[in-house]
């Protein structure tokens, strides 16, 4: 098994599964993210965050392939055993910052250490790069438009947005970021967003700084814990379509460690979620309909699991009292429970919680 597979390298889940993002050789610079200039910005200081762990081979074409109006390059490099900080090194480009993990912590630790970083250059948009040269910087523009516009705090690549990009994804792969999408969507709240794995991603620093960044997921629960965080927060999160090309790579994302891990850490997540969100930070229907639908379904079915299992130890059939007191209890429960989703659904965040970038 590759250290990315056990989850010990900075690799996030999208970088995990191989061919997300474009395929090698490519530009070291598109034409689409050459042509914005600064004055495109107004004023605002982008930068670039790379997690580098084993792409001693990619990491000088991903720096090269980054724009001049990109203000500032963050290499976290993350305790690799090969030479990737030599590499950024004999680069000499004013604008990259080596920051160097003397313990290997994750894509999730490597990107604290850079958003931390960020925080300190004073840094108005941070943008998430992998190092192994399957983010496509002709894509920067369109993930730093919605946040120029003032239109949401994040902005995240979207690989499902066109049917013939999903035509090109294995049917395994397919079925299990649904799934995976579903559980992030209720852990998180971001319901009007799919695609969670993708690590291509776009943040305003005040967001970053509002986060507790050393409680983000250390390994490839990274974007999805990333979602829950910011969705307590009530940032908002729009998709960007990016293209998806798959070539000959394997996939090296373990897919029953992600079965396994991944729910119960969603799980923990929705509840985290739910009590800050609704308890502490607002108390809405949404309170309401969950502090009662919720003892509500456990009772009736705990108590009708109970009734069932004593009744059939001595051969008789349950009282109809006893029935309607498990039944009903588990009816009226579900209807709260699915209107306090219904609400939350309509709850999605639409107005940004950072200032506007864009000078008037």
């Amino acid at each position: 098994m590759s250290p990315q597979a056990d989850g010990r390298g900075s690799k996030s889940t999208a970088e995990a599964e191989r061919g997300t993002l474009g395929t090698r050789p490519r530009p070291r610079a598109s034409t689409e993210a050459s042509a914005m200039q600064p004055s495109d910005l107004s004023g605002a200081r982008v930068g670039v965050v790379i997690p580098a762990y084993r792409v001693a081979q990619q990491i000088e074409t991903v720096v090269r392939g980054i724009p001049p109006w990109v203000a500032s390059i963050i290499v976290v490099e993350d305790a690799s055993p090969d030479d990737t900080a030599e590499r950024v090194e004999r680069l000499r480009d004013p604008r990259v910052k080596l920051l160097r993990h003397e313990r290997n912590q994750g894509v999730g630790g490597a990107m604290a250490t850079g958003f931390a970083e960020a925080i300190r250059q004073g840094l108005d948009v941070v943008v998430k790069m992998d190092g192994d040269d399957q983010m496509d910087p002709e894509h920067l523009p369109a993930l730093l438009e919605p946040l120029l516009q003032h239109r949401a705090d994040v902005a995240k690549g979207n690989r499902y947005a066109s049917a013939a990009h999903v035509q090109q994804m294995p049917a395994i792969r397919l079925l299990g970021n649904a799934g995976l999408t579903f559980l992030v969507k209720l852990a998180s709240g971001y319901w009007s967003n799919f695609d969670p794995a993708n690590g291509y991603l776009a943040l305003r620093t005040e967001v970053l700084e509002s986060l507790d960044l050393p409680r983000l997921p250390k390994r490839y629960y990274f974007e999805s814990g990333l979602l829950v965080e910011l969705g307590i927060l009530r940032a908002v999160v729009v998709d960007v379509p990016l293209h998806a090309r798959y070539g000959d790579e394997i996939s090296s994302l373990s897919v029953p460690k992600t079965l396994l891990e991944f729910p119960p850490r969603l799980v923990k997540g929705l509840a985290r979620r739910l009590f800050w969100r609704y308890l502490v930070h607002d108390f809405t229907a949404v309170s309401v309909f969950m502090l009662l639908g919720v003892p509500m379904l456990l009772f009736g079915v705990l108590y009708g699991a109970w009734s069932w299992w004593s009744f059939s130890a001595r051969g008789e059939y349950a009282p109809l009292g006893v029935v309607m007191l498990a039944v009903m209890p588990i009816i009226l429960g579900m209807q709260l429970v699915l209107q306090a989703i219904v609400l939350d659904i309509q709850g999605v965040p639409r107005v940004p919680i950072s200032p506007p970038l864009r000078r008037s």
